[in-house]
């Protein structure tokens, strides 16, 4: 587990719930008290009471408790409705709702890119994977729902993933944010939840208490509010209504809005052990478990918590529930979840977006402490970084909170257009910081590791390792936020003494990706010693490529399954680097 290091009077990043403890009592109080008030859903009706643990089969009983559609928009058409127990059937259209969820589409995705990128799935009796969203069966709202997010073409984590959930089996997928894995989940899932209509939930329960059908489990606010968000779309026009839980917000709030109905959850771990304690949430009927980005879920102390979520609560066990884990690293702790919680999976091994030499540009400069703000100017002035634009952003990463509250106040007073984000910053002041960031008001945003992971902002061109992490795994966390959606993009990382211990893993990346790297990074990787010359120019060299995937189905290394499908070519990924699996 992380600890809190102090540094200088420095303290190191971690999310608000990262102990590693059971949960419940005081670990979960809130520190911060403004979620804005979800307004785009009708008043659910009251679930009924019955008797009998909820089937497939379609039952009187049950949570109707509507979310996606409805409402009083000039859309309302006078559709007669069937059955409420129905659930493929279409709700009324809302002309605000559906353009607040669909105003923007999908810009700034290159799907021609994405053809490039290599899948590979392993397991018993893989399902034949899709080209279209036409050759598998969907229910009329998720059709309807694809097509207003303007989903042309499915992305390669999504032509594989899709035919594999909507089969019921488990999944253990290695692929990135950027992937399109948010709807590659939450498609089938909602899928299956419209075609089983609703459970017969009948053991006596509060009228307060909600037993979701669907849970989706996050290591931080942002993306479990991103995953909320997109959950919203293709559960427009449906009876199903997603809820996001999370901490750092004020829980009478979230609470308020899970008595509204909540069939699809989002949420961090910790903040759903507090829902949990306070009697508030049921897993007895949850049939859909989604794990995302499992990898930082454990970095970030989780482990017990997800332990005490899935293995000691009333969840269904491994069988009789679905389950699906991303993950974009496999150490050990990973393979055990996974041996622990997936019955029977399905391994996708899905090529890194904008990996290639072709799409990220990785380079690493020796550049000393004090030189660090002089190199950063030079990078910023080069890139005409003065003036706001949305076309271009900058994403600086720094190790410490109050190293990101001195760099921004350094840059504010140089002149440029800056924001900040980090683990102190009330959840209004890090959703406003993101926003003006997106929208290109302040395209430079300084940040902690708490904004490496999950968050979607399409147009970032150069991402900038000021400070470089402390392991491997979130490098490449971080210089994913470049390249997304098979655009091109920069990352420029500051290397010195500091750093030692990632010189033999940065030379194994960017050797199997294809990049240039400067000759005195093999040279530290060789021996660990600092070279006497040459730090910063000496010859460069090209790394002769490797791994298209970013992981390996550790189920073969003991003489397991054999390879069931391959798909596209090209692309060189992080591979088998050493610390995957």
């Amino acid at each position: 587990n992380r600890r809190d290091n102090f540094q200088n009077g420095e303290t190191f990043e971690r999310d608000d719930w990262g102990r590693g403890g059971s949960g419940g009592g005081s670990r979960y109080q809130d520190r911060e008290r403004d979620l804005p008030r979800n307004d785009r859903w009708q008043e659910p009706e009251k679930p009924r009471e019955g008797g009998g643990r909820w089937n497939e089969n379609r039952s009187e009983g049950g949570g109707g408790g509507g979310g996606g559609g409805g409402g009083g928009g000039r859309w309302n058409d006078n559709r007669d409705r069937r059955s409420e127990n129905d659930w493929t059937v279409p709700m009324p259209r809302d002309e605000r709702v559906e353009n607040e969820l669909f105003g923007t589409g999908n810009t700034g995705i290159n799907f021609s890119k994405y053809e490039d990128i290599p899948v590979e799935a392993t397991g018993d009796k893989v399902p034949r994977h899709i080209t279209s969203f036409e050759e598998v069966q969907l229910t009329e709202i998720i059709r309807n729902n694809i097509n207003l997010a303007r989903y042309d073409t499915p992305t390669p984590v999504q032509k594989y993933a899709i035919p594999i959930i909507v089969s019921k089996r488990d999944v253990m997928a290695c692929a990135q944010t950027g992937s399109g894995k948010t709807a590659a989940f939450l498609v089938p899932i909602l899928n299956q939840m419209y075609e089983h209509g609703p459970p017969n939930i009948s053991h006596g329960r509060s009228r307060r208490k909600q037993y979701p059908l669907g849970l989706v489990l996050a290591p931080t606010r942002e993306l479990a509010t991103q995953i909320y968000d997109e959950s919203k779309k293709f559960a427009y026009r449906s009876r199903v209504r997603p809820c996001v839980v999370y901490g750092g917000a004020h829980i009478g709030d979230q609470m308020r809005d899970l008595d509204r109905g909540c069939h699809l959850l989002v949420a961090t771990p910790g903040r759903l052990l507090d829902m949990i304690d306070r009697g508030r949430i049921g897993l007895d009927y949850c049939r859909y478990l989604v794990l995302d980005e499992a990898d930082r879920m454990l970095d970030m102390g989780f482990e017990l918590q997800i332990r005490r979520i899935v293995e000691k609560e009333t969840m269904p066990k491994t069988g009789e529930r679905q389950t699906l884990m991303f993950s974009a690293t496999f150490p050990s702790p990973i393979q055990m979840l996974a041996r622990d919680f997936l019955d029977n999976y399905i391994f996708l091994a899905v090529g890194r977006v904008g990996s290639t030499s072709e799409n990220i540009t990785q380079k690493v400069v020796w550049v000393e402490e004090h030189d660090k703000r002089s190199f950063l100017l030079d990078l910023l002035n080069a890139a005409d970084l003065t003036q706001p634009s949305a076309e271009s952003l900058t994403l600086v990463f720094v190790e410490t909170k109050k190293g990101a509250d001195s760099l921004e106040e350094f840059l504010h007073m140089e002149g440029y257009p800056v924001t900040s984000i980090h683990g102190d910053r009330s959840q209004r002041e890090r959703e406003d910081a993101l926003r003006q960031f997106r929208s290109g008001n302040t395209p430079i945003l300084v940040a902690t590791a708490v904004a490496a992971r999950g968050l979607d902002i399409p147009h970032v061109k150069h991402v900038i390792n000021f400070d470089l992490p402390s392991d491997i795994e979130e490098y490449v966390h971080r210089i994913g936020r470049t390249g997304r959606m098979g655009n091109l993009g920069l990352a420029t990382s500051f290397f010195n003494d500091r750093n030692r211990n990632l010189a033999s893993g940065m030379l194994d990346l960017l050797i199997e990706a294809k990049q240039e790297y400067p000759s005195w990074l093999e040279g530290v990787a060789a021996d660990g010693r600092m070279p006497s010359s040459g730090r910063r120019g000496g010859k460069s060299r090209y790394g002769s490529g490797g791994s298209s995937f970013g992981g390996r189905d550790y189920r073969q290394q003991s003489g397991g399954m054999s390879r069931n499908q391959r798909s596209g070519g090209g692309g060189g990924g992080y591979g088998n680097n050493g610390f995957g699996n």
